[in-house]
């Protein structure tokens, strides 16, 4: 039997393969979500603008399970697209010390500019309560209207509620 042997028996290539599944709809502004960080490292953009790149994996309300927000802060060089590009520096600085102050306050006790491998192990898996929103952009080689998520606010988990209380 070959490797390229399917369930249904051969297959022949067309013009055009899609594999489906379509686009997924954004979780909608002002939802609080449960989500923990899968992955937190250091990236750059085509410019060599450094941010450190962090991946949410919501946790509930269980309808968004499972779904992947992911969020860059500018907390070392410029962003490109920023006003105030200071302003916006702090502000990301600030995101991080609060997701880190939640998550055990390990990473900014340091003092240190956080290795991708400091930032796994201090807020890596930690859960907290994230407050998500909905950005929208225009193609400007299609002329559509893109969307997605991203993170306006994070928040301390709560102490676990009665059942009856929970909402996810």
């Amino acid at each position: 039997m070959s490797f390229w042997n399917l369930s249904e028996g051969d297959f022949e290539v067309s013009e055009k393969f899609e594999i489906g599944g379509g686009e997924i709809t954004p979780i909608p502004s002002n939802t609080q979500c449960l989500a923990y960080i899968d992955e937190a490292k250091w990236d750059q953009d085509r410019d060599q603008n450094r941010f450190i790149s962090l991946r949410w994996t919501i946790l509930g309300p269980i309808e968004y399970k499972n779904r992947k927000i992911f969020q860059k802060l500018w907390v070392a060089d410029d962003n490109p697209q920023a006003k105030d590009p200071e302003k916006k520096r702090d502000k990301a600085k600030r995101m991080l010390f609060a997701i880190d102050a939640y998550a055990g306050g390990k990473m900014a006790a340091q003092k240190l500019e956080p290795t991708d491998e400091v930032m796994q192990q201090c807020i890596g898996g930690k859960q907290m309560l994230i407050k998500v929103m909905v950005w929208k952009i225009k193609d400007e080689s299609t002329g559509e209207t893109k969307e997605g998520n991203w993170i306006m606010g994070v928040e301390r988990k709560a102490q676990q509620k009665p059942m009856a209380d929970v909402p996810f």
